[in-house]
């Protein structure tokens, strides 16, 4: 058995790292010596600069060397959080060292330590604060260190310095076996350093230009592993054949739509049913399209495509509702040809769950529609021919993964993921890179646009009569708030529960108000949007769980309170939900922010077109607002960010499709470096099993 190389040795074996420094590395993500190196300053302090505390410029941040003059005090608002306050001062004036989060400050330090602190400074009427991010004892007669300090991020039972420490320890012996990812040709191309040079770099940089070729450098590499995955990902279908449908005759699909289908669903559909007949890779391909833009029609096109070869359909929904709502769907259009869809969800009964597993076993189910239920490793099916996932962004592509493999045929079955969130196209690189991309880019006839205002609390008088006037009119009304009840750490937001009274008693007693949030039970979540489907409930006062997939043609307003505490994208999926039949429909943001949130509302105002509004989102927010919480299956950025290294992703998406065209399998001896890359990387997010053996 070969020895274990330095660098992939366990952090717990170096000098001076016992289990409780162990187990504080390990909470930040380091169990090894590569780990360690791969840890990223997230600043850098130049400490032959100090500055006396009573020159401390207020906002910034600044290094001091002061000496502590009483003892600590330790301030609990919760069991998770505190705050921890030090008076101390040099000779210019005093200030207090604001340390949150981190109780053991108290007993670390005394009267009469002296220290030098790197943080944010605050001036307030209280005085001078500095909110710390690094401290470490110091001899005030010693000189200033020289070159910059990094600053990592740290945690509870180790600091940054103890960080910086063990690099030093490591970085030498570690880079001297450290294989480089980046191909030499690229790093030319590209005016880069190696791959070995930025580690150091980042970690000790000479000066301000080296640290961002280093930067540059690193973030390229990171971006061009992850492209190089996805499109390993994308062509790994080449080594698996696909399920060949046979052409089909799509014309009675067609003429029994109730509507005339755009030339860009037929276009979406053709796009598909061409992958799907193809007999070589299997179908994997994104469906993208606004809110109300007909993606379900495309979908239940491939199911009936599919079904007329003889083969099922499988159809994952991220929620209950919205499973439902596809249910009704695909039923209303296939079933006029004989094709049999069932539904399964987690609330379904015992005896009706097993009915319909052994329906899709048997074969007598055509069309499967569910929600992580369907993922279950007892959902078999007969012959599964299309998988479809819809808000292909809930999901990911471990999930994506598990529900193709539901097939009984050695042959992959084709993917079709939809989604309604507008994505730039530099987002999309990286989220769907693995797939092929068709956009229906125009909504159906009749369709209008939906008129948006963004209003303060002032207006409020004149919101609610409007309520009431579209009811009179014989519409319904949205009312959403961002949370369910009223929060500690959210002052100023409206909670749903506290507003659902005041408008039920004060402001429309005589009218039927309803209540929606995520905490109630499946069934009373269905109950209640079933009633206002059905137009039993005139004012619906709800939480987001409204935003993906409810349909209810008869909603014409929708009010969303504390508007500006929402991503634009997320505020333009919450407007989808209205204007979906032919009466003109209204959206109201209403916000309590200042100048910089109704600058930014005003986008929302300016345009209903999706893509837009995810442009200028991607611009003011990075990409958060899209993932929602991370993606399952997609690797976690520690270095490059979305928003900020557009450029850089380009350069190394196309770097990265060059390099894997000449060597698809990452088979050349010179390309082992980069394969073990891309599956370490793919590997920690879950999805490496996704790979085909290279």
């Amino acid at each position: 058995m070969s020895e274990i190389r330095y660098i992939d040795k366990p952090v717990r074996e170096l000098r001076g790292v016992g289990e409780k420094k162990t187990q504080s590395l390990a909470r930040l993500g380091i169990a090894t010596v590569h780990d360690l190196i791969r840890f990223y300053p997230r600043a850098f302090q130049d400490r032959r600069v100090r500055r006396d505390t009573a020159l401390l410029p207020d906002g910034e941040k600044a290094a001091v060397v002061v000496c502590v003059t009483a003892a600590p005090t330790l301030f609990r608002k919760s069991r998770t959080a505190s705050v921890t306050r030090i008076r101390a001062a040099d000779d210019s004036g005093s200030l207090t060292l604001v340390f949150f989060n981190q109780e053991y400050r108290a007993r670390e330090y005394r009267r009469g330590d002296w220290l030098c602190v790197f943080g944010t400074v605050r001036r307030s009427a209280y005085g001078v604060e500095i909110i710390v991010e690094d401290v470490s004892r110091t001899n005030p007669e010693a000189p200033p260190e020289g070159g910059w300090y990094p600053i990592y991020r740290s945690g509870e039972g180790i600091s940054s310095r103890e960080i910086s420490r063990l690099i030093d320890g490591v970085l030498p012996l570690a880079l001297m076996e450290f294989e480089e990812t980046l191909p030499p040709s690229v790093v030319q191309n590209h005016a880069l350093m190696t791959v070995r040079e930025a580690l150091r770099a980042i970690h000790r940089p000479k000066d301000e230009a080296e640290l961002e070729l280093a930067r540059t450098t690193l973030v390229f590499e990171e971006l061009f592993v992850l492209t190089a995955g996805l499109s390993l990902l994308k062509r790994r279908g080449v080594r698996n054949r696909g399920l060949s449908l046979r052409s089909v005759d799509m014309s009675p699909f067609f003429a029994n739509l109730p509507y005339k289908p755009t030339s860009a669903q037929r276009r979406s559909v053709e796009e598909a049913l061409r992958d799907m007949t193809s007999g070589a890779a299997p179908m994997n391909r994104l469906l993208q399209g606004d809110v109300g833009s007909g993606k379900t029609t495309v979908a239940a096109a491939c199911a009936y495509a599919a079904a007329k070869s003889g083969f099922q359909t499988a159809v994952l929904a991220p929620t209950e509702i919205l499973a439902v709502q596809h249910a009704e769907s695909f039923s209303r259009l296939l079933a006029p040809f004989g094709i049999r869809c069932g539904l399964i969800l987690g609330s379904t009964t015992a005896a009706e769950k097993r009915r319909v597993i052994e329906g899709a076993e048997s074969g007598e189910i055509d069309v499967l529609i569910g929600t992580h239920a369907l993922l279950e490793d007892r959902v078999r099916f007969a012959r599964l021919g299309l998988s479809v996932c819809d808000e292909q962004h809930r999901f990911g592509v471990l999930q994506r993964g598990l529900l193709s493999g539901k097939g009984a045929d050695s042959l992959a079955p084709h993917t079709l993921v939809m989604s309604a969130t507008p994505i730039p196209r530099t987002l999309a690189l990286v989220m769907y890179g693995d797939m092929d991309i068709s956009v229906i880019d125009e909504l159906p006839p009749g369709r209008k646009p939906v008129k948006t205002y963004a209003v303060g609390e002032d207006m409020r008088p004149r919101i609610e009569n409007f309520i009431r006037k579209q009811v009179a009119d014989g519409h319904q009304v949205y009312v959403v708030c961002p949370l369910i009840e009223e929060s500690e750490m959210a002052e100023g937001l409206i909670p749903v529960t506290d507003h659902f009274e005041d408008l039920s008693t004060r402001a429309f007693p005589d009218l039927s108000v309803g209540l929606m949030h995520g905490r109630l039970k499946a069934a009373e979540k269905a109950a209640v949007m079933e009633n206002f489907r059905r137009g039993e409930i005139d004012v619906l006062v709800t939480t987001t769980v409204i935003e993906v997939g409810v349909d209810v043609p008869n909603a014409t307003l929708m009010v969303i309170e504390n508007a500006e505490r929402f991503g634009l994208s997320q505020l333009h999926q919450l407007r989808g939900r209205v204007g979906r039949g032919a009466d003109e429909a209204f959206c109201v943001l209403m916000s309590r922010g200042g100048e910089s949130a109704a600058a930014r509302l005003k986008v929302m105002c300016a345009t209903n077109d999706g893509f837009k509004v995810a442009e200028a989102d991607l611009a003011q927010r990075g990409p958060g607002d899209f993932f929602g919480s991370r993606q399952h299956g997609l690797p976690v950025l520690t270095i490059a960010s979305l928003s900020g290294d557009m450029r850089t992703l380009h350069a190394a998406a196309d770097a990265a499709e060059t390099y894997i065209s000449a060597d698809p399998a990452l088979s050349a001896p010179d390309s082992k470096p980069l394969r073990d890359a891309v599956y370490k990387v793919f590997e920690t997010s879950g999805a490496a099993d996704l790979f085909v053996t290279l």
